[in-house]
């Protein structure tokens, strides 16, 4: 080993298995956690990946149940948002029939009846049935987290007293029910957990498609990746560190016990053990038994299946073939034999539409999924360049699937845009999956009996996380980190967490931004070049936040695959509650406002994190004049103020000087015009600069005197030149506020100027640069390329900040020496610029420098 590191707790797997047990071990147990994740991308079967430069699909989170659910709400602390797929949201496709699976256990059963009316008391019976294995399969799994003594003692207890869960699906439904075709609709949608009915136990089939799914159905607003992406962000919250890339080769054990983990940086070659007492695998029980050397102790488990994936990108809807969101199962028989006695494409078929369940997907796109033997790609297994026989067996297969929907819906093949074919040789690759297990373990009855399937191992300080601890799914995932984080932690640890869990994780603090999706409610045009675009919750709900007039919200735009944040001044009244409003200014060669004004369609839902900013004012009891101050579209934010002046009832002196460079490029002017009635104090000015010039010294001095408050907002060089003159005026510094306009170049150039910053130092042979303060606070270093305001979070030295980027003149200091790069936002007159006041965020320094505030 190169060099030897420490932790508390090691992860192996980054899935949501191994996430939950990294969450709750370093919350409830107060642990330095590591997470070890072999591929390049965090968050297993969440990741999703993009091709064409358009299509974004998932891995393995189609569908999941309707509520979020303890689990799912713990992990997020609350914050999935979820899409609910159509009412009847599984179409099964029999030969010679089809049932559409509505939502809820109730409205199930009574279709089934109304189906097969001649069966009605063997179906209550089998929903009792159910109810019970589903209550097996959760006391064997809680069982099988608890000590070797408890669990030798509860085993054969749980057989005894649930003896269908044990079962398997085909003897059960063969038990219950006389006519084939009710025995078909109960037994499908083994997909879901991945053993066929003759092979699988029934308690997962009542655990899975019988209990979970019963309530309806959703998809994550977003896409997978959006629930990973808020699961990551919680676990830096607790100091969980993360690490891609990274291939454990070996758990050592010394003594029967955990001693560490040796590990390759597969990305540098380099490497390393690190030393511990205690990992949670979520690799899987049989990649984790290979890493002690006891891959032969599951010699007992009959082998998994793996999946061939065909993901598809569309250039028109589905909708238009009559499709809403549903899933579809295409079963070729009743009985739905072993899929290894039908040739690989024409077995079980299922199909989901993500992008018609995803409010925030651009480009329509549809995944095919079909459970196979791994044997199908033997011939193939091993090889580094895959040769032309495998791209033939791929196109065929391809073509096989396609021909499937063509046979359902005529005329789907001309859709098809873009087609990509994941066989088990993939999962193995990507997923690093024993033979592609696209599942985990069989869910098979030897599973239940074994003692190896589960989260405790015979090594002390080696448990198993994921879906090998619990069951199939993201969520059974979840669920299986639970189990693992319940053997590791102490048992008054235990109650903390399971309490936490029930609440559902933590709640936002009201001081913190909101971030999640809002829905394109509206989309008017104010001006050939300004647009006013709502924002509104997805359920037509209030506003999950609250803000103050003057602020702004941060909003990611689906551009490419990659989005880009802009950020945009609030225009609507803090009192609205139903939505928020932001008006976008169309700049010439922009990215971001050209998306807004070019492409937008109402409806798309828009990832939003708000409200942001300083430049804030609210209805007091303060007396003098409120000066709003606007040039062009920097009027928005002084909407938002006037809005909340007049919602109070404020009867003060408001004077607003709004400046444009012509009459035609004037925006809100019935919105103005409207507020007169409702404000007895307020004084309008327009000035068109192309007739009447710009707002100066003459056109100040009527307003502004020692008791004005200002707000101004504007391009920078209007800035720069009015800040000077309310000094002139007498107007105090502090009572000058500021916001100004921040465009995507700004902050490109900050990162072209960074890099040249730091190829530069680092030519020079130069790692960092010292920044004193004068006022006590210890020198910081400064990596080259790295803003004051970086530098100084990095080591905790607290500087006034806010938006990050240049918008709202927060973040004032006074550089006293040394040189630097730097973007003053037009946040200063000519003479603070002269005295060194500078923007911390903006600033990058090029050699050592003292600041002071």
């Amino acid at each position: 080993m190169v060099s030897d590191e420490e932790a508390d707790v090691v992860v192996i797997g980054s899935g949501m298995g191994g996430l939950a047990a990294a969450r709750t071990v370093a919350q409830f147990g107060g642990k330095r956690v590591l997470v070890l994740e072999q591929h390049y991308t965090l968050g297993g079967m969440t990741h999703e990946f993009s091709r064409a430069g358009r299509y974004r699909f998932g891995t393995g989170l189609h569908y999941m149940s309707a509520s979020a659910g303890p689990f799912l709400g713990f992990m997020t602390d609350g914050r999935a948002q979820l899409s609910p797929l159509p009412d009847d949201y599984d179409a099964l496709h029999f030969p010679g029939f089809d049932f559409a699976v509505p939502a809820t256990r109730e409205r199930f059963r009574e279709r089934l009846k109304e189906r097969f009316p001649a069966e009605s008391d063997a179906i209550d019976r089998f929903f009792r049935t159910t109810s019970w294995a589903m209550a097996g399969l959760t006391a064997r799994n809680v069982s099988a987290s608890l000590p070797a003594g408890i669990r030798r003692a509860g085993a054969p207890l749980v057989e005894r007293l649930f003896p269908s869960e044990f079962r398997s699906l085909r003897d059960q439904v063969s038990r219950s029910f006389r006519d084939p075709r009710l025995r078909a609709v109960l037994a499908a949608r083994w997909g879901l957990y991945g053993t066929p009915p003759a092979s699988s136990a029934f308690g997962y089939h009542a655990a899975v498609p019988l209990t979970f799914f019963m309530e309806g159905t959703a998809h994550p607003v977003g896409g997978p990746q959006e629930l990973n992406r808020v699961v990551l962000e919680i676990l830096e919250r607790y100091g969980v560190e993360l690490r891609s890339r990274q291939r454990v080769h070996e758990v050592v054990v010394e003594g029967g016990k955990v001693a560490g983990v040796d590990v390759e940086d597969t990305a540098t070659g380099r490497r390393y053990r690190v030393r511990t007492d205690t990992v949670v695998s979520a690799a899987g029980v049989r990649n984790t038994y290979a890493l002690i050397g006891k891959s032969d102790e599951l010699a007992d488990l009959p082998e998994e299946r793996s999946a061939v994936m065909l993901f598809l990108g569309l250039d028109r809807s589905p909708a238009e073939f009559g499709l809403r969101g549903e899933n579809h199962w295409f079963m070729p028989d009743l009985d739905d034999q072993e899929s290894a006695q039908r040739p690989v494409g024409e077995g079980t078929l299922y199909v989901s539409f993500a992008s018609l369940n995803n409010p925030a997907a651009r480009f329509h796109t549809v995944e095919l999924l079909e459970l196979v033997d791994p044997k199908v790609v033997d011939q193939w297994r091993g090889t580094h360049e895959r040769p032309d026989s495998y791209r033939k067996f791929k196109d065929e297969l391809t073509g096989r699937m396609l021909a499937r929907l063509e046979e359902r819906w005529p005329g789907f093949r001309e859709t098809v845009a873009f087609a990509e074919l994941a066989t088990p040789l993939s999962f193995e690759t990507y997923q690093h999956s024993v033979r592609g297990s696209f599942y985990g373990l069989a869910a098979t009855p030897q599973r239940l009996r074994s003692a190896r399937a589960g989260c405790r191992t015979p090594v002390k300080g080696l448990f198993v996380a994921g879906q090998d601890a619990w069951g199939s799914g993201v969520v059974g995932a979840l669920a299986g980190g639970l189990m693992a984080a319940n053997a590791v932690l102490k048992p008054r640890q235990l109650g903390t967490m399971w309490r936490a869990i029930g609440s559902g994780g933590v709640a936002r603090q009201p001081a913190t931004p909101w971030e999640g999706y809002l829905r394109v409610a509206g989309i008017e045009v104010l001006t050939p070049t300004v647009r006013r675009i709502r924002l509104a919750p997805l359920d037509g709900s209030a506003l999950p936040f609250s803000f103050t007039a003057g602020q702004y919200v941060k909003v990611e735009l689906p551009v490419a695959v990659e989005p880009i944040e802009r950020s945009y001044s609030i225009c609507s009244s803090p009192g609205e509650s139903g939505f928020v409003e932001i008006a976008v200014k169309h700049e010439p060669d922009g990215l971001g406002s050209g998306f807004l004004h070019e492409e937008l369609e109402a409806g798309l839902a828009l990832r939003v994190s708000g409200p942001h900013g300083e430049f804030t004012w609210e209805p007091g009891a303060e007396e003098g004049t409120l000066l709003l101050i606007s040039g062009g579209v920097g009027i928005t934010p002084l909407m938002s103020v006037l809005l909340a002046a007049a919602d109070a009832g404020h009867t003060g002196r408001i004077v607003l000087l709004a400046s444009y460079r012509t009459e035609a490029e004037v925006v809100f002017g019935p919105e103005i015009e409207a507020l007169r009635a409702r404000l007895p104090g307020l004084e309008v000015s327009v000035f068109a600069t192309d007739r009447t010039g710009r707002i100066g010294l003459d056109e100040l001095l009527p307003h502004a005197g020692p008791t004005t408050r200002v707000h101004l907002c504007g391009p920078a060089p209007m800035m720069q030149d009015l800040i000077g003159r309310l000094a002139e005026l007498g107007v105090p510094r502090e009572a000058v506020h500021t916001e100004a306009f921040v465009s995507g170049r700004s902050k490109e150039s900050r990162r072209e100027k960074a890099h040249a910053i730091a190829v530069a130092a680092a030519a020079a042979g130069v790692t960092e640069f010292m920044i004193g303060t004068v006022g006590g606070t210890p020198a910081f270093p400064c990596r080259p390329g790295q803003s004051v305001l970086d530098a100084a979070n990095a080591v905790g030295v607290a500087l006034p900040q806010s938006c990050g980027e240049g918008a709202c003149g927060t973040c004032r200091v006074r550089v006293l020496s040394g040189a630097y790069e730097t973007d003053d936002r037009g946040m200063f007159s000519a003479d603070e610029l002269a005295a060194g006041w500078r923007l911390a965020c903006q600033t990058l320094p090029t050699e050592d420098l003292v600041i002071g505030q």
